[in-house]
């Protein structure tokens, strides 16, 4: 097959005058929609292949290929399109190494009708992400945005900070498990995460004077079991992210992170492993990609903001807001601290609220500013001074 530039925005991509067959897929666990378009055909084909049958799919690729070839009667490429879901970015590697030219789209960036109830099916969605990368082809990078897929190691790096994210919810839900059990019997102030943990539960009194029932008793030591695992493997993976964050030193530019106060081990693997990874060219971009950019309306005579766009990465989102409150306390004398206190003041509640969300965006265009360009936020403090 012919592998297509991807790179080249203005490269003619209008149907009918490209050489090139255009396949969107619609992925499900049991079977694949390949609908496709070929040269000099207004009619949309499509086909099913079994679900996760990669070979199946190269081996419809080709068929369609060598049809429009004879067709046309020159050499024909193909490029596809599918959603970024839960399938990740095997089938685009896939793809990719088969010479094929794979986007992968964000589905909420596909424009849609706006009508009150609209007919929606895999068929139309097919045709929709067909439609939507020929426009894309022709330069029209608003038509949809295309997802940047990361390499094989970046994708396997952030499951560090993942997976620490996945065993604190656990925590938190064994925890509170085992203080609602106990409330039931009267039993207040029980901390599960204290080391004596067990030696108080054994101590332990119901409200009105009782030694704990056997069963519930029983089942409180299973939840601290199931407790005492989880927090284990939260202390192993904290030290693979320590671990991993000092093989990076030298050569990976968010290595710099640690330096500054109010940054611990755990934001700075969600900033290396979730943010700066990838490059961007413009701290636009950089807010868009986290979430933080503002979302204007404006119509006519109304113009108001909508508060951030919430469309970037969750993880990398929730770290900088809980940065922004951070970076207040431990960097009181930064700029960005100074600017915040000017443009607060005294105020609480929503105001308050919506300045801290501009703090972090604000201070994720800095530290990106730091890793790249070594550039100090104004007035930080390093942790070694």
């Amino acid at each position: 097959m012919t592998i297509i530039d991807q790179s080249s925005p203005g490269a003619t991509a209008i149907h009918g005058q490209d050489s090139r067959v255009v396949v969107s897929l619609e992925l499900s666990a049991k079977a694949w929609l390949v609908t496709s378009l070929s040269p000099g055909s207004a009619k949309f084909s499509k086909r099913w292949v079994n679900g996760g049958d990669s070979a199946a799919l190269l081996a419809l690729l080709r068929d369609l290929v060598a049809k429009a070839a004879r067709r046309v009667g020159g050499p024909v490429g193909v490029v596809s399109i599918q959603e970024a879901g839960l399938d990740g970015f095997w089938l685009h590697r896939v793809l990719v190494a088969a010479g094929i030219a794979s986007h992968v789209v964000d589905a909420a960036s596909i424009p849609v009708p706006r009508r009150k109830r609209r007919a929606k099916s895999d068929r139309l969605d097919g045709e929709s992400l067909v439609r939507a990368l020929l426009a894309w082809l022709r330069g029209e990078r608003r038509a949809c945005s295309m997802v940047r897929p990361p390499s094989i190691e970046a994708e396997d790096r952030r499951r560090l900070s993942r997976e620490r994210d996945t065993l604190v919810r656990q925590r938190i839900r064994e925890s509170n498990r085992i203080r609602g059990l106990l409330a039931s019997q009267g039993v207040t102030g029980f901390e599960p995460l204290r080391r004596d943990r067990r030696a108080r539960l054994a101590e332990l009194v119901t409200g009105d004077g009782r030694k704990l029932p056997p069963r519930l008793a029983a089942e409180l030591g299973r939840l601290i079991d199931r407790l005492e695992l989880v927090l284990g493997q939260i202390a192993e993976v904290e030290a693979a992210c320590k671990r991993e964050l000092a093989d990076a030193e030298g050569r990976d530019p968010a290595a710099l992170l640690p330096q500054l106060r109010s940054l611990s081990q755990d934001s700075v693997a969600v900033l290396a492993f979730e943010g700066f990874w990838r490059g961007f060219a413009n701290r636009r971009q950089l807010a868009a990609f986290a979430g933080l950019a503002p979302t204007p309306w404006q119509s006519g005579q109304v113009k108001r903001e909508q508060g951030i766009g919430s469309a970037g990465n969750p993880r990398l989102r929730k770290t900088m807001v809980q940065l922004a409150w951070l970076w207040r306390r431990h960097q009181p004398g930064s700029a960005l601290s100074r600017w915040f206190e000017q443009r607060v003041g005294t105020h609480k509640g929503r105001l308050r609220r919506i300045a801290v969300i501009a703090l972090a965006r604000k201070l994720l265009v800095a530290l990106w500013r730091y890793v790249t360009q070594g550039i100090i936020p104004e007035g930080a403090v390093l942790k070694s001074a």
